[in-house]
């Protein structure tokens, strides 16, 4: 089906109301039988199991965020003109060449 037959089909037959999921619900019964308490428990450990793994996931990202979320401490014996670049405005590389011409040995 292409993606305008599809909302078409959607449409004409719309979202199911009382009737179609109280039908929908006796078909389960009948299928399931004495296993749909089950068949609910199943499903509701799924659900708690999967909450329990958002939760650690939020856990560890907030963990991460807070032990990485302190400020890098800063050099305080370099002045600002040590670090400051004039040409473009920014930091100096620390992997650019002295451009004073000063040997530093």
């Amino acid at each position: 089906m292409t993606e305008s037959t599809t909302h078409c089909f959607v449409a004409i037959l719309g979202m199911p109301g009382g009737w179609e999921w109280l039908i929908v619900l006796g078909i389960a019964l009948l299928i399931f039988g004495k296993r749909l308490p089950e068949v609910g428990r199943s499903v509701g450990k799924s659900i708690v199991e999967f909450k329990k793994g958002i939760k650690s996931i939020d856990d560890d990202i907030e963990y991460e965020s807070n032990k990485s979320g302190s400020a890098p401490e800063l050099d305080q014996k370099a002045s600002y003109s040590e670090h400051h670049d004039p040409a473009t405005g920014g930091e100096k590389s620390p992997y650019a060449a002295d451009s004073s011409g000063d040997a530093k040995d």
